[in-house]
């Protein structure tokens, strides 16, 4: 039986993806660094420091920034984003959020955000959902990024479930490996991606029957 949902933001929650993309763009143009939609899915589902490392190396300047350099430069790029951010309403739910986490807190199935997004409450507050969640990891408490499992583990913990009665939900072959990783159900939201490894496969998660997922 599953007793808990530990789900992905980005792509799972609500679609910031745009935001990141333009505000990373933007970021690269200041650095002589072009960034098309295909490389800008590489930088799904990682971390903000992770993704800067990726775009400089891209670029070749993996070497010419200070590990103090790196970090003013992620901070101006999440700076431009928390801005894109302030446009997010409810009305950027991706399609059927609501229904489902709607019915999981009607059941008392406790709910966390495992997310690399440090804005994370910021974007839930904007969605107005925030009191669908029990827990929203910080991301600046880990050790390790995804595909590591130690996010979702720490997600099962907060929410007093072992790691194998609780269904994590991700759109990024990284999230999808970290919960495999963690022993959890794997739920893959489809997008582009194929997500190996996925116990089951949806486009939304209206699509899933809750009360057969807790029986998984």
């Amino acid at each position: 039986m599953r007793r808990g949902f530990i789900f992905d933001l980005d792509g799972v929650i609500t679609d910031t993806a745009k935001y990141h993309y333009i505000a990373w763009k933007d970021l690269g143009a200041t650095l002589g660094i072009t960034i098309d939609p295909v490389f800008n899915e590489q930088l799904k589902g990682i971390s903000r420091m992770d993704s800067l490392d990726r775009i400089l190396a891209y670029g070749g300047k993996e070497t010419v920034y200070s590990k103090e350099e790196k970090e003013q430069l992620a901070e101006k790029k999440n700076d431009h984003y928390v801005e894109l951010l302030q446009t997010l309403s409810p009305a950027d739910l991706l399609p059927g959020v609501k229904e489902f986490i709607s019915q999981a807190k009607e059941r008392k199935i406790p709910c966390a955000i495992a997310s690399a997004s440090k804005n994370a409450p910021v974007i839930l507050e904007k969605l107005g959902v925030t009191g669908y969640f029990s827990y929203i990891v910080d991301p600046d408490t880990l050790n390790r990024g995804k595909p590591d499992p130690e996010i979702f583990l720490k997600a099962a913990e907060a929410l007093a479930v072992q790691p194998q009665e609780a269904v994590g939900f991700e759109d990024a072959q990284a999230g999808i490996d970290g919960i495999n990783a963690a022993g959890m159900y794997a739920v893959g939201i489809v997008e582009n991606e194929k997500l190996l490894g996925a116990d089951q496969l949806v486009y939304r998660l209206d699509e899933l029957a809750i009360d057969e997922l807790l029986k998984k």
